[in-house]
């Protein structure tokens, strides 16, 4: 349109418009901006009420005998008693340039919840637990896996099969497990969704008296709990994971030969194709270390199959975490944001400091605890 301004004579507009295939209506409306202060002012309708007559409306509503009623309810018992002020559509439109109009029903309110920012940089330090239905012999029968994974190590610490779905039952594999791991207060971190057993009293009882930390997944985000749930894949995915168990028994005895085979056969992707057992109980540095000097050796024999040079010795991930942290509270390596899991600026529900020894747990004898 510049281009059309700056060559355009009288008569030429209309030509050079249709050229280059711009309105000749837009290009003078361009060329001369309208003025907001040149507006016409709007109208008002002369069916509008006036603003006495608006608020004559709004004292009816707000009166003794009508202020629980609906417009539609005040506009028939107006006219019974032969008055007549605005249709029951202008009341609602009174009601609402008053900021009187809203949803009347209950709608829940849904409080902001803190997305969870947990790291791992050793073993025992962050567990993450969900529940899973394995199928029965007959239809609508399922039985309950438990699962407690280790974050750091992707270690099994401990497993259930059950009957059924209960708080009870968790809260004894929980204590078996942390007796097994000689887990001390303050240590853990224990990660899990917004199911009901691990939302349970009794479960938030047993993280109060093992000083045990608890976090939770945010509700209907799929990425808070992703270590779990990659598990179930990998534990459901395998050959020897059947469509149906016979029986409770023949769940733990399958069960037990797939969690076997995957602390000490399943080289995870996520620990430099490690063991899970492995890297939890410290034998990770020896076996890279026999891994590198293998390399060295093969490179020593063909070095130009080698294209990127000399190999190189692998380490572990510093950190393993749910939801990368965004404040840094600990710096322990360059490079590497350490959040801890006391910081309870990072959505984290702290156990009060309670001895173990102040409450007597007992801990029953589990099924197929491993």
């Amino acid at each position: 349109m510049t281009a059309i301004s700056a060559v355009t004579t009288t008569g030429e507009t209309s030509a050079l418009c249709a050229n280059v295939g711009v309105s000749r209506a837009a290009f003078y409306r361009r060329r001369r901006p309208a003025d907001p202060r040149r507006q016409p002012a709007r109208r008002a309708s002369p069916r509008a009420l006036r603003l006495d007559e608006r608020q004559a409306v709004l004292d009816v509503l707000h009166s003794e005998r009508l202020i629980d009623q609906a417009p539609a309810e005040v506009h028939a018992t107006l006219l019974e008693e032969q008055t007549y002020l605005c249709s029951p559509r202008t009341m609602y439109r009174i009601l609402a340039d008053a900021g009187e109009v809203r949803e009347r029903r209950d709608q829940a309110r849904h409080p902001a919840y803190v997305k969870p920012e947990l790291v791992a940089t050793r073993p025992n330090q962050i567990w993450s637990w969900d529940i899973t239905k394995l199928k029965g012999p007959v239809a609508y029968l399922y039985f309950s896996l438990y699962v407690i994974l280790d974050l750091f190590s992707r270690y099994v610490v401990g497993w259930m099969v059950a009957a059924q779905e209960g708080a009870r039952l968790a809260e004894r594999l929980i204590a078996a497990t942390c007796q097994k791991q000689g887990i001390a207060p303050q240590q853990l971190t224990i990660h899990a969704d917004r199911g009901a057993p691990m939302r349970s009293k009794v479960v938030a009882e047993l993280f109060t008296d093992l000083g045990i930390a608890g976090s939770f997944s945010r509700p209907r985000v799929s990425n808070d709990n992703p270590f779990s749930e990659a598990q179930f894949r990998t534990f459901k995915y395998r050959p020897e994971f059947p469509d149906r168990f016979g029986s409770i028994q023949d769940a733990r005895a399958i069960c037990h030969a797939l969690f076997t085979w995957y602390h000490d056969a399943h080289h995870h992707s996520g620990l430099r194709y490690l063991t899970p057992a492995d890297v939890h109980y410290g034998r990770a540095a020896t076996v890279l270390e026999a891994r590198y000097r293998t390399r060295l050796a093969a490179y020593a024999a063909h070095p130009e199959r080698f294209v990127q040079g000399p190999p190189r010795l692998e380490t572990l991930p510093e950190a393993v975490w749910i939801n990368a942290p965004a404040k840094t509270a600990r710096q322990d390596a360059p490079g590497t944001t350490i959040v801890t899991p006391v910081d309870p600026q990072h959505g984290v529900i702290l156990a009060s400091d309670v001895k173990v020894e102040d409450r007597s747990i007992v801990i029953a004898s589990v099924a197929s605890l491993h």
